[in-house]
């Protein structure tokens, strides 16, 4: 990864920031991106070379202002190898309660925020010879569960939209990659979002025993360096994938009753 150029979008916290600290160790170039400015600071300021990592504040809901922000990024160091799309909030209501508007900035976020940056920079990585395009997706990217209606929609659209781009630019070297985190301990359970678009504040039992943002990290950058299409991390939980694709009736049942923190 020496000098290799990375933009990683959610930058400020978990699985994102243990990114920027793993490929800075690297030698990467780093471009990081989130909301919170003094956040992105405060992980620049902690890797041990900052020199070459640059903060670009950014608002993934904000879609019409991507394409120029991915301009801004380009212009840092002349392209970008590698797009890590990290930033995205999870959701804590019944889709029954939960209001258009806080549905409609889920997508937002997690699915428009995604496409319109990685087809910002996808001009560029082709015309240098390739790149490689990360989405972090979720295991509720594979299957939905209570209260998670929206975000699980969003991440299942990451899915068909970017499988489908990965055949149309196979042949111009661009490696597309979809990373399904199960529990990970981060603050993205205190983050989501509940039935009014107000943030939960509080740490779900899956997050607080969940694989730490490190360990996840070093699982994403193997994955990438092996060139693989798709990739889950976790715990038990990841068996869920297997499970539903075998015996999905029995999972549907198991669904049902299974303990979903609210």
């Amino acid at each position: 990864m020496k000098n290799k150029v990375v933009w990683i979008t959610g930058a400020s916290s978990g699985i994102g920031e243990a990114l920027v600290y793993a490929y800075s160790n690297a030698g990467a170039k780093l471009i990081l991106s989130s909301r919170n400015r003094d956040e992105l600071y405060r992980v620049k300021s902690a890797c041990k070379s900052p020199v070459n990592i640059h903060v670009l504040p950014l608002d993934l809901e904000q879609t019409a202002a991507l394409p120029g922000k991915a301009e801004d990024a380009i212009r840092i160091y002349g392209r970008i190898d590698m797009l890590i799309n990290c930033g995205g909030m999870s959701q804590r209501a019944l889709a029954l309660e939960t209001t258009l508007e806080t549905e409609q900035r889920l997508i937002n976020v997690n699915f428009w925020g995604t496409v319109a940056l990685s087809k910002a920079v996808l001009p560029n990585m082709i015309n240098h010879g390739g790149g490689k395009i990360v989405c972090i997706s979720s295991l509720v990217g594979k299957f939905g569960t209570r209260f998670r209606s929206a975000y699980a929609a969003s991440k299942h659209a990451l899915h068909g939209y970017f499988d489908s781009l990965r055949s149309e630019v196979f042949d111009k070297n661009i490696q597309i990659t979809m990373v399904c985190p199960g529990f990970i301990k981060t603050n993205v359970s205190i983050n989501a979002l509940t039935a009014n678009g107000t943030p939960q504040g509080t740490m779900d039992d899956g997050q607080e025993n969940g694989m730490l943002p490190a360990e996840c990290a070093q699982q994403i950058i193997t994955a990438i360096k092996k060139n693989k299409e798709e990739v889950y991390i976790g715990g038990k939980e990841v068996k869920g994938v297997l499970f539903k694709r075998f015996f999905p009736n029995k999972f549907s049942k198991y669904m049902r009753t299974a303990k979903v923190t609210r």
